[in-house]
Formats: C-alpha cells, structure tokens, sequence
C-alpha cells in the first residue's frame, strides 16, 4: 500500500536532536554528601524488567544498536538507540524512500495503521490544533533531527517481543513509525540500521507505552562498554539500591528529553567559571556538543595544561577539529591519561552533586594513532546555547537509567570506581504517566 498516495495534512514532529554519537567512561559522585535514594513510583501491574543486548561500538561504527521481534509472524530490526526522541521507527515497505535496507527487510504495514483520532496521535504532535479531516485518516508523523536528517511515515500498531527478567514473555501492541521517506545530512553516511528506537521522555515512547499497560516500572537504562556492546534495560530492576546521588530535572511537557541543571563546568576539581550550563542527555547523539562559552573554557583550560607537555597540535589529522600527537603513536585511551586532567560538572542546586569526566570520558584515539578532544562547539551546527551529552561519541559511556514521570530528578551512582560503568536515572516523585 502507498500512504503517500492520499491527500492528507502532515501533521508535524520537530524534535531537535541529534542523529549522532559516542562513549566514553565517566562517573558521578556526591562531592559532599550522598543524596537519600528516593523510591520509584510503582503501577498496579508489573511483570519485570526487560534486558536487550546492545551492539555496537565507540569507534569507528559510532553508534550501539538493539535488535527487536517485531509483527506477527515476527522480524528482527537492528534499531539506533537514541533517548533524545521519543518516536520509533523502522524502515517501512510503503514503498520506501531513502531506505538502507534490502526489500525482504523492511517492515510491511497489514491493517494496523493508528488512525488520526487516536490519543497517542495527538501526542506526537507538538502542535495544539491537532485536527483530522475524517476519523479514519491515518497518522502521519515527521521527526526532524538537528543534522537536518528526518522520516516522514505513518503510525502503526503492532506486536513486539518482550522477555522479562522474572521469566515471563509478552507481546503488547505498541505504537511506532513506519518510515517511508527517510533524509540523511549531507555530512553524515546513511545508517546501516533499519531504524530508530526513541527512548525521550514522551508519551509516544516504547517506554512510556509499556508504562501505561503496567508491564514496567517507567525507566529506561543502558550499560555502554566504549570497547563496544553493553545492553539495554527497561525497568528498574538493573538499577543499583545504593550508592546513588540525586540531582533535580528540568521537565518541561513540551520537550521530549532528558535534561538537567544548571551546572557548573570544573577542570581538575577547580572551578571555570563557566556557570548554569543546562545539559540535555541523548544517547542518539554521536558527539558531546557545550555552547560556544563552555567550549572555548574547554579548549583554553586544555591548551594552557598541555604546554611543557610532550604533545604537539596535529594539524594534519581531520577526524575532530582538534588533534593532538604524541612522541609515539597512542594505542589506547590509557596512554593519554598523564597528559589530560579531568572535567566536571557541579549541580550546584542539589548538595554539589558532581559528574565526573576523566580524560578517557571527553578523548579519542583515531586511527592515525593521535588524541582529539571528542568535544565540538554546538553553536556551529545550529545549537546555539545548547549543550548535548551523547552517548555514541561522548562522556556517556556507562550505565544510565532514566524514569521519565511527571517530577523528575536524576540518579547518579556516587563511586567513582565506576568509571568503567557509571549509572544514572530520572525518577518521579509523584504521578505517573
């Protein structure tokens, strides 16, 4: 069937983020004193916890993907995790435009189109005049990425897999794009997934929809390895009971992400004076992006550290804007430690709760054997004072766990030894979705 065919008003979906990604260790900690580990608002009904394996890597693949059953008879689909949006999507044999993938693998729609009416329509929609010229229309969505990369499709309702932790299998019908039309950025190569899994703190997200039906509690978690792989969680069985450091969030119900602040930018356990940064959390996101003020602290406070030091600018090397080379090639992450100093960020208005960055958390190796600074200034790609922590290419490199509930605060795991896999979670202290 071809929904391109009729004549029906796309109603839009701009969520600005991004499309990119990358990871590296970091961990957080209570610079003073811990937070007190607030309860978890619990449905009525709860199966358990669902855990994916995750695949992918740092680098050179930039981005860690999930494979989930989806239809009936049912398919696997590679998806790009991203928790920046909140719709999901697969390729869609409609048929397809800009797809990566071969016909046999693109998911063909069978009656189960979410018609224009729907509530959930409503909610992909950040318009509030959100009207259907007949009740049978279809529901259209376009998701708009900040690297001009979009899908245009059609809302569908299918079955999908999921195999909880306490034994039990489901198979809720869950609502999710089928995407038709896809755009890619001219700067960036087409993904080899067959879509993307929309993990935002909207109510169109899997998340939230497995919510709603009481199969879990409202949080969503990944464990990132930057030497690749790692795995994925719904639920908050994962979640550590102690060692964890709270810090409010901003929750707005217009907005589809994770946000936290404002906070401070440290280098070396000083402070920069670079103040009330709001930081956005995107797992989608192949870099770390901080506003033009942060990322020229960033660059002069490093700059400033290194000189005496054996490394000198690599000029040559394009993979990040700025480049370093060593007396010797570096083989990994390890070999830069001495050189670099620690960054972080002090949520000043929760007890000075700190997010740590050592040097392997905000450094790359490229293949040319130099060390690059794996942060890049937001405003030349439209951010403006934006500043976007991603998780494919970034300090996001670890375990995180969002709640996304009406009041939200997020969860840090104190220990700094956990910089191999930190956690982090928002959680609601009241109602739930």
């Amino acid at each position: 069937m071809d929904f391109r065919s009729k004549g029906i008003t796309l109603h839009s979906l701009f969520v600005s983020f991004l499309l990119f990604s990358a990871i590296f260790p970091l961990s957080f900690s209570a610079a003073n004193q811990p937070h007190k580990v607030k309860n978890l608002a619990t449905p009525r009904r709860l199966s358990s916890s669902a855990v994916f394996k995750v695949q992918g890597n740092v680098y050179p693949l930039g981005h860690y993907t999930v494979f989930f059953n989806i239809g009936h008879p049912p398919k696997f689909y590679d998806l790009d995790i991203d928790s920046g949006s909140d719709i999901t999507w697969v390729q869609c044999d409609a048929p397809c435009k800009g797809c990566t993938k071969p016909r046999v693998q693109l998911y063909k729609p069978n009656h189960n189109l979410v018609q224009c009416v729907d509530q959930l329509c409503s909610e992909v929609h950040l318009s509030t005049d959100h009207n259907c010229a007949s009740p049978d229309d279809q529901c259209d969505y376009e998701v708009e990425y900040a690297d001009n990369g979009s899908s245009l499709g059609v809302l569908v309702r299918d079955h999908i897999a999921f195999q909880f932790t306490n034994g039990s299998v489901v198979h809720p019908k869950i609502a999710f794009g089928c995407g038709y039309d896809q755009k890619y950025s001219g700067s960036t190569s087409p993904p080899s997934t067959a879509g993307v899994l929309g993990l935002g703190n909207g109510r169109a997200s899997i998340l939230t929809q497995l919510h709603s039906l009481g199969l879990i509690r409202n949080v969503v978690g990944h464990c990132l390895s930057a030497r690749g792989g790692g795995f994925l969680f719904f639920g908050d069985d994962p979640v550590p009971s102690s060692g964890i450091v709270w810090t409010s969030m901003v929750h707005s119900s217009s907005e589809k992400h994770y946000s936290s602040g404002p906070a401070e930018l440290l280098f070396n356990g000083k402070t920069t004076k670079v103040k009330g940064l709001e930081l956005i959390f995107d797992s989608g996101s192949s870099y770390t992006y901080f506003n033009s003020l942060a990322y020229q602290a960033v660059v002069n406070l490093v700059t400033d550290d290194l000189k005496g030091k054996q490394l000198t600018r690599a000029t040559e090397d394009s993979s990040l804007p700025i480049c370093w080379k060593g007396p010797k090639s570096f083989k990994s992450l390890s070999d830069i430690k001495k050189y670099f100093k620690p960054l972080a960020f002090s949520f000043t208005k929760t007890k000075n709760v700190q997010m740590q960055l050592p040097p392997e958390a905000y450094l790359i190796i490229t293949k040319h054997g130099n060390v690059c600074l794996g942060i890049l200034d937001g405003t030349e790609v439209g951010l403006e004072s934006l500043n976007i922590i991603g998780a494919d290419r970034s300090p996001l490199s670890s375990a995180f766990s969002y709640v996304s509930l009406v009041t939200s605060s997020a969860r840090f795991r104190s220990s700094t030894a956990a910089a191999a896999a930190s956690s982090f979670a928002y959680e609601a202290s009241s109602a739930s979705f």
